[in-house]
């Protein structure tokens, strides 16, 4: 019954604080608390010192496991610490710290750098600055791949119009292209963008997408000069020349 009463209070103001859920059970005793909370499904907060529950049966979680309620913030994966490990490994392009206090809305510095310490998630020094990625390794390798373009500014990429507004989905779609390709299809797309530039454009394309400027100047002059393969075709004017047919001997046309 108490924990009923802990229940109709979080579901009419969704989220209460430790002397609020006391006073409706009229203990003073935190640990009568959570043994109640933990028959009801409990979500702690991530934010303001995790001094905020609510219920499962309340939060309504994002893609991310995020939720947010009056400027108080929970996760489906529970502290902290444990958040920041999710985003991270499961993230297209690694995290700064920066990059995730604007997503959490709380400092991250400090978790950050304690899972690194454990083991729990890499620490890498790219472009200058602390980016965090996955402990797997082909997960990482993915994410290294993919960084360059994050950092890229959307209107640096001329991947076709946008919609003023929505830089955060232009760059979730050419990460998640980019991380795709191979490594000859990936100096294509350079060759590509830098066709696009014009003058200087090798330059500007090796600085956006970490590549070396020789790297994007070949697949510019394979595109310009055709001189690109498909994948188990040859190269025009290759292979084998073509064989006439011969006609039968008994034929009109063979005695011509």
């Amino acid at each position: 019954m108490d924990a009923e009463r802990l229940r109709q209070l979080l579901l009419k103001q969704k989220v209460a604080t430790m002397p609020e859920l006391k006073e409706v059970l009229g203990t003073e005793v935190d640990v009568t608390v959570f043994r109640k909370l933990r028959q009801l499904g409990y979500y702690s907060s991530f934010s303001h010192s995790g001094k905020y529950y609510t219920l499962g049966e309340i939060a309504q979680f994002d893609e991310l496991g995020l939720w947010c309620c009056e400027s108080v913030w929970f996760s489906r994966h529970g502290t902290l610490k444990k958040t920041c490990e999710v985003l991270v490994s499961g993230s297209e392009a690694g995290y700064a710290a920066d990059e995730l206090e604007r997503l959490l809305h709380v400092g991250v510095r400090d978790p950050l750098r304690g899972l690194a310490r454990e083991g729990r998630i890499v620490r890498e020094k790219v472009a200058g600055r602390f980016v965090y990625f996955s402990a797997e390794t082909a997960a990482r390798k993915r994410q290294l791949r993919a960084r360059p373009v994050w950092d890229a500014r959307p209107a640096q990429l001329s991947l076709g119009a946008r919609r003023p507004g929505d830089p955060d989905e232009l760059k979730a779609a050419i990460i998640l292209f980019f991380s795709l390709l191979d490594e000859r299809q990936r100096r294509l797309y350079a060759g590509l963008e830098s066709i696009q530039r014009g003058h200087g454009g090798d330059r500007q394309v090796a600085e956006i997408l970490g590549l070396d400027p020789g790297t994007v100047a070949k697949g510019r002059r394979q595109l310009l000069e055709e001189d690109v393969e498909r994948e188990r075709v040859r190269r025009r004017g290759g292979g084998r020349k073509p064989v006439e047919k011969k006609l039968p001997r008994s034929s009109p046309a063979s005695r011509s």
